[in-house]
């Protein structure tokens, strides 16, 4: 299922990653800093498609493709621009620390054990993974981004030419730098995905087809 999306002409609030600027004059300036955000921290009029524990701003060019299953529960999110593509996950994190060290060093494993060389670079986000995967059509290149929020960790997985090329994700790193993460209050298990749907007028249109099929492109 894909949705076309279209762009929001308002600006994001910051998330709770902001850094300090000292002026010349010695007074402070709070610069604002990318997200994903937390929802408890956005208050403005971004559009933005809500798909439960992630909500994607709208941006120019980007599809939104959903895999969900027929009750709606959505499995996969992929974010395509062009030849470059940016799969995203959300799950739990304890309260008292981040994961994405933990997660990466896992990553990393699983990539060795299936022959795969991973290198860790510092990234605009921290440390990242660049990897060279086998693939029916070829080595493929995904470049594993990790970001730590309140009680919660965004993971993006981003392939094709930005894989290699961060400077050329475009629309893309404004979808990632634009998203909204709505944690919940209810207790979960650390590592558990997030639960995500599909928006219900989505839904309900949807019926009883199978989620995973594509269907035409639909302005949302």
């Amino acid at each position: 299922m894909i949705f076309s999306r279209k762009r929001a002409g308002a600006e994001r609030r910051t998330r709770d990653e902001r850094t300090t600027e000292v002026l010349d004059q010695g007074a402070e300036a709070s610069a604002l800093v990318r997200g994903p955000y937390d929802i408890s921290e956005v208050d403005d009029d971004v559009q933005r498609l809500d798909l439960g524990s992630l909500h994607i701003p709208a941006i120019a060019e980007v599809e939104v493709r959903v895999q969900a299953d027929p009750q709606g529960v959505v499995q996969q999110v992929v974010l395509v621009h062009g030849d470059n593509a940016l799969q995203l996950g959300v799950f739990a994190a304890p309260r008292s620390e981040g994961i994405w060290d933990e997660v990466r060093e896992e990553i990393r494993q699983s990539l060795l054990r299936d022959g795969a060389a991973a290198q860790e670079v510092e990234g605009e986000y921290g440390p990242e993974l660049h990897a060279q995967v086998r693939t029916p059509d070829g080595p493929t290149n995904l470049r594993f981004v990790g970001v730590d929020g309140p009680r919660w960790m965004v993971r993006g997985v981003f392939q094709g030419p930005v894989a290699t090329d961060p400077a050329a994700a475009g629309p893309l790193a404004e979808c990632l730098e634009g998203l909204v993460v709505d944690r919940g209050h209810e207790a979960k298990p650390v590592r558990e995905p997030l639960p995500l749907r599909l928006p219900r007028e989505i839904a309900d249109q949807a019926g009883a087809e199978d989620g995973s099929a594509a269907a035409e492109p639909r302005e949302v």
